[in-house]
């Protein structure tokens, strides 16, 4: 009883002995690594400082006995009986177990809330301590340290070797003095640069000079910029190039001395770092906001615009759209920021208040804006901007159309349902029906037979009908029905479909297209001489919207839809389902013979001769044949030759000599353009057929290490078809032949 409350605050104890090595720690490793910039070394030194740590620290040895001690000592409720509790209960005396029992019940609430000793105040302090301590240390080397952003003893070298061996009486001219001045462009803002390590990383559009100064006599200085020869030019000396850096590569030096012999550096990179546009943020603003016409129709714009060399300009780009449909309008307007742009920083913050009312935005009008910036990059400035937002001012104005009382009016409704959406609701209606009441379920059957009602006189205007469609067979008309209706009422005194039917579902009807009296008083119609040369639109039969084939599809799917509003008004949405179905068929066999096809234009085969047909004459006739041939490019065909040529000289049955030395340039050229995007993977072997053009490297160890370099970046070939070689004998080559005489 209570002994789990010790070994509690005992593993806690433990935890933070941890807790506070691993600060210690990883303030060590992150002073290493500020100080060498080398991850390798900052996670070594993480690993030997909690070693370090845990070794003094020892949090394992932290027993229960010390947990214990601790206790006594500073829990006056243990009344220095706490040990008691890791005793076991057959091992003590009454009075003991009595103690027991009242420690534990005293130090139940209180060992929760006890705190062991700790120092982790003291071991983050130190962490942040020596983390600042290292950013100090970096600066100092930074600012006072090597110009060429290291350390001398570590930076990269020019060196030459010759490509062809030497007699011993032989002097070669040796660089003496390497400078290499790098000018980034004037809006960056970076100082010049000189240094003296070959590899250089510098900005889009810098201009980098190179000056070699050679002891001895040199006729010419080249550099090879991946298959590219550039010249040096002569001056007091010196021998100087300058190049303004456009792309990334990788280059090597080249020269004569007077005896005509060539000497060759090692591979170096030139890293081309791209100036990137502004980044853009407007931020506390949703994408779409909506005003009503009596808000404050204002818009705050807190925008956050940042630059890795400096912000030139910035500006909101407004466009206001009015009207809807064919008639909209669009109008594009700038808006500048009240507060003065400063040109150079990195990073700035806008506001600004963005009222549409000043942009002459009416109710139902639609604003786009976005901010967009400008750095200062030259020739051609950078442009950055921002997500595009929406402001919508909401439209008050409806369409609505009202006439006197006496006269015609068509409350025909404005959108009419599908037969499809008919269809999904009234399947939806079936599933519901376990769920629902009876009455819902009587009142959405009757809304559905009601919409399926309209849509059959709508379809029915194409039909010529411009009054309501004439009973199905079976069934009474309406006005007949309404009759019935009201004699009902009248009898009986209520309506019992009165709860599930639209009010207007009979009112409005005789609203819906003028009736006309076609009779005469005297009861005989006087024939009109116009009649055949009219379009008697009041006629279904004579309508002309379609042809006789359609109209005859189309009255069979209004007569399917006088059977599915009927069992729909029956509230039998089962039995009203299938006539749906068969409805929606009809209309999608209309709309597909509706279409227009346009003829294809194509070959026109001249006339048969009808006095050879079926003749079986075929002497004139003759197969077809066309044979091309396609010339296959190898990709990186410089590259494989070079290993089969790799591979004769491993093997000492070739002497190496220009053409080999030809080769190897032309497979470097070929591996240039992929060491740009991978590096890490092609610098080895680049490097590597460069040194080949020294004759102290040619030899077999070498030329194995190259090879197998080479075979290791090198792609997959792609599938090329081609003819395969078969065999065959003589009795296939003579069913071949029987086949090519009877054919």
């Amino acid at each position: 009883m209570g002994a789990g409350a010790i070994k509690q605050f005992q593993k806690r104890w433990q935890q933070s002995k941890y807790v506070e090595g691993l600060l210690y720690a990883v303030g060590f490793g992150g002073f290493v690594y500020l100080l060498t910039h080398n991850i390798f070394y900052g996670i070594l030194g993480l690993s030997v400082a909690s070693g370090v740590a845990f070794w003094v620290l020892k949090p394992w040895k932290i027993s229960s006995e010390n947990a214990v001690g601790y206790i006594d000592a500073h829990v006056p409720q243990a009344g220095f009986s706490s040990g008691l509790l890791l005793s076991p209960t057959h091992e003590l005396s009454d009075l003991s177990k009595l103690q027991k029992y009242r420690v534990a019940t005293q130090l139940e609430p209180v060992l929760s809330k006890l705190r062991p000793p700790h120092n982790l105040l003291k071991a983050a302090l130190v962490m942040f301590g020596l983390i600042l301590l290292g950013l100090a240390g970096r600066f100092v080397l930074t600012k006072f340290g090597n110009p060429s952003g290291g350390d001398s003893s570590t930076t990269e070298q020019i060196t030459f070797a010759p490509k062809d061996s030497l007699t011993n009486t032989t002097e070669v001219p040796q660089l003496i003095a390497t400078n290499i001045t790098i000018q980034y462009p004037g809006y960056t803002g970076k100082a010049t640069l000189n240094t003296v390590d070959p590899n250089v990383k510098v900005v889009e559009g810098s201009r980098v000079i190179w000056n070699l100064e050679f002891d001895g006599d040199v006729q010419e200085v080249e550099m090879d910029l991946m298959g590219e020869r550039i010249g040096f030019t002569q001056n007091e000396g010196s021998y100087r190039l300058t190049k303004t850096l456009t792309a990334s590569g990788f280059y090597s030096f080249t020269f004569k001395d007077d005896r005509g012999n060539d000497y060759v550096s090692d591979l170096y990179s030139m890293e081309m770092v791209t100036d990137e546009p502004p980044m853009v943020q407007i931020e506390g603003l949703d994408n779409y906001t909506y005003f009503e016409f009596d808000d404050d129709k204002r818009l705050m714009l807190n925008t956050n615009i940042s630059d890795d060399f400096g912000i030139d300009d910035a500006y909101i780009i407004a466009t206001v759209s009015k009207g809807s449909g064919e008639s909209v309008k669009f109008r594009e307007e700038t808006v500048r920021f009240d507060a003065a742009i400063p040109k150079g920083n990195k990073r700035i913050q806008l506001q600004q208040a963005l009222d549409l009312d000043a942009l002459k935005m009416d109710p139902g009008d639609e604003l786009y804006f976005y901010v967009e910036a400008l750095d200062q990059k030259t020739p051609t400035k950078n442009i950055g901007r921002s997500e595009t937002y929406f402001a919508v001012i909401r439209d008050t104005v409806t369409d609505a159309f009202a006439v006197e009382g006496n006269l015609g009016v068509d409350l025909m409704p404005d959108y009419f349902r599908s037969q499809r959406q008919l269809i999904i609701d009234t399947e939806k209606l079936i599933a519901d029906k376990p769920n629902i009441s009876e009455k819902d379920f009587k009142y959405r059957s009757n809304e559905l037979g009601f919409d399926q009602k309209q849509l059959r006189l709508k379809y029915g205007q194409f039909m010529g009908d411009e009054t309501e469609m004439q009973a199905a067979p079976g069934q009474v008309s309406s006005t007949e029905a309404e009759g019935d209706d009201h004699d009902h009422a009248d009898e009986e005194g209520e309506d019992l479909l009165d709860e599930y039917s639209h009010k207007h579902d009979s009112d409005n009807e005789h609203n819906l297209v003028q009736e006309q009296e076609h009779g005469h008083e005297n009861g005989e119609e006087e024939e009109d001489p116009l009649h055949d040369y009219l379009h008697n639109h009041s006629d279904p039969e004579a309508s002309t919207l379609f042809e006789k084939s359609l109209k005859a599809k189309l009255r069979d799917a209004l007569n399917i839809m006088w059977d599915a509003e009927l069992h729909l008004r029956l509230y039998e949405p089962e039995k009203s389902l299938p006539y749906q179905y068969d409805a929606l068929k009809i209309i999608q066999d209309i709309k597909n013979s509706a279409r227009i096809y346009v003829h294809r234009i194509g070959f026109d085969p001249p006339p048969i001769k009808e006095e050879s047909r079926l003749s079986g004459d075929i002497e004139d006739i003759t197969n077809f044949d066309k044979k091309e041939a396609f010339a296959y490019q190898m990709p990186f065909a410089s590259t494989r030759q070079a290993i089969a040529r790799l591979e004769l000289l491993i093997h000492g049955k070739k002497a190496f000599d220009d053409a080999d030395s030809a080769l190897f340039v032309d497979a470097g050229n070929e591996l240039a353009p992929k060491a740009i995007s991978e590096p890490l993977k092609y610098l080895k072997v680049l490097q590597g057929l460069r040194d080949l053009e020294k004759v102290a490297n040619r030899n077999k160890e070498n030329f194995k290490a190259v090879q197998k370099n080479l075979l290791e970046v090198l792609p997959d070939v792609e599938d090329n078809p081609m003819k395969r070689t078969e065999y065959q004998d003589e009795i296939n080559l003579l069913y071949l032949k029987e086949l090519g005489v009877y054919e």
